[in-house]
């Protein structure tokens, strides 16, 4: 039996008491501000007793009560500063671990997946959870044939959990609006549950790793471990060691968040390109920063880890995505306008402005118009303001704009690494990256004519046949 609180009674309870906990708190904060204190004091101190009680709950839930933590804790950079500081702290701590399962829980997965000798498949294995994720924690091991690996175990019901927080989380979803202005974020609970089979199959996980890890072996600056064993509810890969990128948003030096930064950016535009796939949890949790094992020492590699959510793109990133930009930094208003009409962006049954839909995209697209630009919390947090202020022209127009479903994860990779960015503080050449890997930012060259052939030449005439 797992300790994870699994049951859908239980489980409710614990999410349904959020609601309450924020009421109870604002009447609490009341009471404080008619004893005396004021109003900025009681407000820090409402801000910290939510942050507690709601990734709390949301961590030791896991399923998709983390899981939803960990997808907004990448957009605590768009929050005002006075109401991001008490968040920060509790949203870092999702991206990194959660309450393990007991050890007796995890040997019992093992035994029932890898079979009761499922001991000898190891030459060690450490009972501790390295990490702990939304539907599965971590152990560090040695395989048999002398590999340190990375063992993920499912958490047994997980599934079941998943839905029944997912569920319960979109009854409430208002409550929630406020940690990410600017983003409705019941999409984004609606999406989550579309995929919760797709990330349940570690098979699937399995080959999406593989296909990344064969395009990326040789690669100078992405690595991504490779499967070692894979059965249901249990993946075994090789371990990689490295900062998490958690560690770097906290700690690191410029010289490393800049280079995580750039390699993000790097991975982002290439992956699709090169696998067909888009990785679609870029929480910072999934990432390290390993050394490139040059003798200066002073190079970064970036480690990808965590291919349970994939986008399936055969074709890479649409192209329209580079054309729309890239006719935006011109100016062509009107062509922009005409493209995201056509891909549904637009809808149909509604005209509007092409110079407003224009100067709605001006701001966010700043970061591919300059040579480098450095993603800053503040600059995040100016958007969001634009966006979520129901008196501006730019909330207007977006509640008119569209997302059309083949685009909705897409969206939703790009905002969070955009997150992720902001809170590294990094200075990236994203341009660079849009120019080698992002399709229709750049303009097709057309081979040149040479002078003496820029008139067709006359069609040949058949010769006659003798008879």
């Amino acid at each position: 039996m797992s300790d994870l609180p699994r049951k859908a009674v239980t489980r409710t309870a614990k999410l349904a008491a959020l609601p309450l906990g924020f009421a109870g708190r604002a009447t609490w904060g009341l009471g404080k501000r008619i004893g005396g204190k004021s109003a900025e004091l009681v407000a820090r101190e409402l801000q910290q007793r939510t942050a507690d009680q709601l990734f709390k709950v949301l961590g030791e839930l896991k399923g998709g009560a983390m899981k939803l933590g960990q997808a907004l804790s990448v957009f605590e950079s768009a929050l005002p500063e006075e109401v991001a500081g008490p968040y920060r702290a509790a949203l870092t701590k999702l991206q990194e671990a959660a309450p393990p399962l007991p050890a007796a829980t995890v040997r019992a997965v093992l035994a029932e997946r890898l079979g009761p000798e499922w001991r000898e498949l190891f030459q060690e294995f450490t009972d501790t959870p390295a990490a702990a994720a939304s539907i599965g924690q971590v152990h560090r091991a040695v395989w048999r044939d002398g590999r340190e690996v990375a063992v993920k175990v499912q958490y047994p019901g997980a599934g079941d959990a998943l839905l029944s927080d997912l569920t319960q989380l979109s009854r409430f979803v208002r409550l929630l609006g406020p940690l990410v202005p600017g983003m409705d974020i019941k999409p984004l609970i609606s999406e989550m549950r579309a995929r919760v089979a797709e990330e349940l199959d570690y098979g699937l996980e399995a080959r999406s790793q593989r296909a990344h890890a064969e395009e990326f072996a040789d690669d100078p600056d992405v690595v991504v471990p490779a499967v070692v064993h894979q059965s249901d509810q249990v993946l075994v890969t090789e371990w990689i060691d490295g900062v998490p990128l958690s560690e770097v948003i906290a700690d690191g030096t410029p010289e490393q968040r800049d280079r995580a930064g750039q390699l993000l950016a790097r991975f982002l535009f290439s992956g699709p390109g090169r696998t067909g796939l888009l990785h679609a949890d870029p929480h910072p949790g999934n990432f390290r920063l390993l050394p490139d094992g040059k003798s200066d020492g002073a190079g970064w590699r970036l480690g990808v880890l965590d291919f349970g959510t994939v986008d399936r793109l055969p074709g890479g990133l649409p192209e329209t995505i580079g054309a729309s930009l890239r006719l935006a930094l011109a100016g062509e208003a009107e062509s922009v306008y005409g493209l995201l009409r056509q891909e549904g962006f637009v809808r149909e049954s509604i005209e509007l402005d092409p110079d407003a839909v224009y100067e709605y995209l001006v701001p966010i697209i700043e970061p591919a118009r300059a040579e480098e630009f450095t993603f800053t919390r503040s600059w995040l947090r100016t958007q969001a303001a634009r966006i979520a202020d129901p008196r501006s022209p730019a909330h207007q127009l977006g509640k008119q704009l569209n997302l059309p479903p083949s685009y909705l994860l897409i969206h939703r990779v790009t905002l969070s690494t955009i997150g992720v960015l902001c809170q590294l503080n990094a200075t990236v050449r994203l341009r660079d990256e849009l120019e080698s890997w992002l399709p229709g930012f750049l303009p097709e060259e057309r081979p040149e004519i040479p002078e003496q052939q820029s008139a067709p030449a006359e069609p040949a005439t058949p010769a006659t046949p003798r008879s």
